[in-house]
């Protein structure tokens, strides 16, 4: 199935997003698509992300519905879709999800962002331990992870372009840093979100039945 004319939403992304691009980083892209309504009803059901490799660019779409619901649960990586600074490409649908996108938001970003990276820095500390080495550019990305949820819990929206924090990442990045140091900024970071996310201005559930009369919106158009 060749889900490209059927994108709503794409978006720049990866370090190119995050302000830590460098000359040999490749070019990534986010999408959302739309699929027609036939694709619901033969045996075939319309793929739940795709993954595209073509001219130098790296590309993952996901189809609207597991879009939706990985926002609803606070997802990184679709969160940060949703707020990437450059847009490539949105027709209505695609502008009316990015309009919608503090919908999305809640107190499980807390859980998420932080569970997500507590569990990865466990895995890096027991490679640690068994090889002597760890994967910077891996670590960077948590720590990024850690910066991006504390501006959530403290501004309400999320932080896509880490440039303020470039000097730090890319130093990080580049090995310079040891594994005890990262881990031990990675644990002051983590403490410093636990504590904001206590007083954070944001809803206990996202607001999922708003996203729900969205879909439902969507499929209706699809019928065509």
């Amino acid at each position: 199935m060749n889900v490209v004319p059927f994108v709503i939403y794409r978006v720049v992304a990866g370090s190119r997003a995050f302000g830590l691009a460098t000359e040999a980083s490749d070019d990534d892209r986010s999408g959302v698509y739309l699929p027609p309504a036939d694709w619901h009803w033969g045996f075939d059901k319309p793929p739940e992300q795709v993954d595209l490799k073509a001219d130098g660019v790296e590309e993952v779409i996901w189809e609207i519905e597991k879009f939706l619901r990985l926002a609803l649960n606070a997802n990184p990586n679709i969160l940060e879709v949703l707020w990437a600074p450059v847009v490539l490409q949105a027709d209505d649908l695609g502008r009316e999800l990015r309009a919608m996108r503090t919908a999305f938001l809640s107190r499980r970003l807390h859980q998420t962002y932080s569970g997500y990276v507590t569990s990865q820095f466990r895995l890096l500390e027991q490679r640690f331990r068994a090889s002597g080495t760890f994967k910077p550019k891996h670590a960077m990305h948590l720590i990024r992870l850690l910066h991006s949820g504390l501006h959530a819990v403290r501004h309400g929206d999320i932080l896509v372009d880490v440039g303020e924090h470039r000097d730090e990442l890319m130093a990080i990045r580049r090995g310079e840093r040891t594994f005890e140091e990262v881990r031990t900024r990675a644990n002051e970071l983590i403490r410093e979100f636990d504590a904001e996310a206590v007083t954070a201005k944001l809803p206990d559930e996202p607001d999922t039945a708003r996203a729900n009369r969205f879909l439902l919106a969507a499929r209706r158009r699809a019928l065509g």
